[in-house]
């Protein structure tokens, strides 16, 4: 009989083959296939990473961007201006950028459980110091350097890198659940804040986020996050089939794997990446802090521009699911240019709407594209410069988003109080979104075209 005809079988015995389909081809015998009688696993290991690196993206962001019910408390209590808090908290959200590259550095080089721990341990000391501090240099690099420094290295940059090598004909949607964390930690972590201070005071809120924290990362890093992925990642066994007959193998490197970090960070494609991320920052954060004055100065009244602005976020929470599976579909470059496009637009529109009707309609098609474009940056990173550098990668092209987030705070400001209008400011935003979403356009589909045919 034929080799062809046996399977591979944790006992010696053979016996004519059947293929059921969770088999696939592992080895060759004379010419012949022999499969594996390894089934494929019900549930694959890596969307426990997702969850588990959703759920820490949502305390991480919701800390970092849930400022506003500590900011008054904190202000009374420490005998701070509003405008010297203001600074401080500009500073973290500086440091927070800054220690982007630094998280994807050490993800790369140390792994993503030694970054995790180590901005565990960094974000609970900094709490601790934090509500000890009674002199303004004390709370300001307690809370403003160190406490951004600890969050940066638990940021979705220091577990970007592990997901996309989990995730190759997922990577899209896997990625997109992340970024549901970072939405899902704005409209979950505010209110809890403001509860959790009017119940027991900032200083107690501190250390209690401090202790669930640390109770809840310590044990992902330690027994759900894994460097290692499988040789295969997530791909189906014809996928597999289909590597190997052209000759890749199921652990072919990805053609870009040679390139080195300054060579990658000279490329117009991670430039590409960055003045879209830089545009994004922008964009949100200008949104975020100067979104409801701007409404408020334009007839609305406090709670129907603050519903406003609310519901772009609540959308998004759920039209990341959505494009979280078109991400895997249609070519990504398209997708973030067409999110970048309709964003810019929405900023006019927000500009000119005069009714309630107009207000909500402009947030909800914002909405649907607002989380979009960090998760399809990041996928394109990993699809056209490979695994290995993502997290280095993303990192610098991250800390572009936050000097768009650092400018914007400041010329929201500036121009509304010199030229007694926030088009300078918004109409600004919309002018970088519109030139993002034509650089994106031009990014690489893949891989860049000298090696594209090389890919599975």
């Amino acid at each position: 009989m034929p080799a062809s005809c046996y399977v591979q079988r944790p006992s010696p015995r053979e016996r004519p083959c059947t293929r059921p389909p969770s088999y696939r081809p592992v080895l060759a015998l004379s010419g012949e296939e022999v499969v594996s009688a390894s089934p494929r696993p019900f549930w694959y290991f890596g969307w426990n990473i997702v969850a588990a690196a959703t759920l820490l993206t949502l305390l991480t962001v919701g800390m970092r961007m849930g400022i506003g019910p500590f900011f008054l408390p904190m202000s009374e209590d420490l005998g701070l201006s509003r405008h010297s808090l203001a600074g401080i908290i500009a500073l973290g959200m500086f440091c927070y950028g800054l220690g982007m590259p630094v998280a994807g550095y050490l993800a790369g080089v140390r792994g993503t459980r030694f970054t995790l721990l180590l901005g565990t341990l960094i974000v609970v000391l900094s709490c601790v110091w934090t509500i000890h501090a009674r002199h303004v240099l004390d709370f300001t690099l307690a809370y403003g350097v160190l406490l951004s420094f600890g969050l940066a290295f638990t940021s979705p940059v220091a577990v970007t890198p592990v997901i996309s090598r989990w995730f190759t004909r997922q990577r899209g949607m896997a990625l997109f659940f992340l970024s549901t964390g970072s939405m899902a930690g704005i409209a979950v972590m505010t209110p809890a804040f403001t509860y959790a201070i009017d119940m027991a005071g900032w200083q107690n809120t501190l250390i209690g986020f401090a202790g669930i924290f640390a109770l809840f990362t310590i044990p992902v890093a330690l027994f759900v996050i894994r460097d290692q992925a499988p040789a295969d990642a997530d791909l189906l066994p014809e996928q597999i089939a289909v590597r190997t007959a052209a000759g890749q193998g199921a652990a072919a490197a990805h053609p870009a794997e040679a390139t080195t970090l300054g060579q990658a960070m000279r490329g117009k494609a991670f430039w590409g990446i960055v003045l879209g991320l830089f545009a994004c920052g922008y964009s949100m954060n200008l949104l975020g802090t100067h979104g409801v004055p701007m409404l408020m100065d334009h007839g609305f009244d406090a709670m129907t521009s603050a519903y406003g602005i609310g519901t772009i976020g609540f959308v998004a929470i759920f039209s990341t699911l959505i494009l979280g599976r078109l991400a895997d579909i249609l070519p990504r470059r398209n997708m973030l240019a067409a999110i970048y496009l309709v964003r810019g637009l929405g900023f006019l529109a927000l500009m000119v709407a005069g009714t309630h009707w107009q207000l909500y309609g402009t947030a909800v098609i914002g909405g649907i594209v607002w989380a979009g474009s960090i998760a399809l940056s990041s996928a394109i990173l990993a699809d056209v410069y490979g695994t290995r550098m993502v997290g280095m990668l993303y990192g610098w092209a991250y800390l572009g988003h936050q000097f768009g987030a650092t400018l914007s705070s400041w010329l929201g400001g500036w121009g509304h109080d010199t030229f007694g209008t926030h088009w300078v400011a918004f109409g600004g935003s919309a002018a970088l979104l519109i030139v993002a979403a034509l650089v994106s356009l031009r990014l690489p589909q893949r891989a860049p075209a000298s090696a594209r045919a090389q890919l599975a």
